[in-house]
């Protein structure tokens, strides 16, 4: 065997080790942020089905107030900002042209998506409660929390229409298709699960967020009756257990009730999605 040919085989086993090593740094990431995620969330629901086997112990007062709030914040804040995420997005990736104006909107969506939430709550506090006088409610909080997930749908959505392959919008089009029948009928469809997912990331982030629901919506233990109510939701509750000290074994079991809770919007969301995108595809 010559020199030249051990030289080959001596580079080509380098390529495969370096192969195997970057194989292994991918797989072992893998693994590690799944088992530090799979970690956290036994930790805290072991916990809390412990405390719910030990409910007598834990106090008369009931978790359902609040887990209702948390449903009502949700459903508004995510009903008032979908569509007004989903629309800029549409406009930005299909009208839009390259000019200072997009440019500007683009950094405005940046910054917004930048800005701590005690900012957000700040400013929900002075413009909502105060400023046009809804008080702390279920309403200044739901506004104030759709503020901050907009640059979370907008975003996402615009990336699932950038997926969707020009071909498809040209054949509309060359079909007869008006621009918006072809947005509607072919381009929406067709990023639909892309626009799922920046819905149910934006009800991760209401359900998670404390800072902008406490200064907004208030800290209430009962259940708003309508939006002008105060409420407090799941994540405050968490909140007050944990800082002040009245019970961990609450704040267990309201973890393990948030966990739960945003299990059920994420299955109940990617269900409606998947009839709501055969009905579209059918029509």
């Amino acid at each position: 065997m010559t020199d030249k040919s051990l030289q080959m085989d001596s580079q080509i086993n380098v390529k495969k080790v370096k192969e195997k090593l970057i194989k292994g740094i991918i797989y072992f990431s893998v693994f590690l942020t799944f088992g530090i995620v799979l970690w956290i969330l036994l930790h805290v629901v072991f916990n809390g089905v412990i405390k719910i086997g030990n409910i007598d112990n834990i106090g008369d007062e009931s978790i359902l107030p609040m887990i209702m709030n948390t449903f009502y914040i949700v459903l508004l804040a995510v009903s008032i900002s979908t569509p007004i995420g989903i629309w800029t997005a549409i406009y930005l990736n299909e009208y839009a042209r390259d000019n200072k104006l997009v440019h500007l909107i683009r950094f405005a969506i940046q910054s917004l998506a930048g800005i701590p939430s005690i900012i957000f709550g700040l400013f929900g506090m002075i413009v909502f409660v105060v400023g046009l006088n809804f008080k702390w409610s279920i309403l200044s909080g739901a506004l104030t929390l759709s503020i901050m997930i907009l640059p979370i749908i907008i975003k996402t959505t615009e990336e699932a229409l950038k997926s969707v392959p020009l071909s498809i919008r040209e054949g509309s089009l060359a079909l007869g298709a008006s621009k918006v029948k072809t947005i509607k009928a072919v381009v929406i469809p067709s990023a639909l699960p892309g626009i799922i997912i920046s819905v149910i990331l934006s009800i991760g982030r209401i359900v998670g967020e404390t800072a902008a629901v406490y200064l907004t919506a208030g800290m209430v233990p009962r259940a708003a009756v309508s939006p002008l109510d105060s409420g407090r939701t799941l994540s405050v509750h968490l909140y007050l257990l944990a800082k002040e000290g009245i019970s961990f074994e609450r704040a267990y079991f309201t973890a393990t009730i948030l966990v739960l809770f945003v299990l059920c919007i994420n299955l109940i969301s990617n269900r409606l999605a998947k009839k709501f995108s055969e009905k579209l595809k059918a029509d």
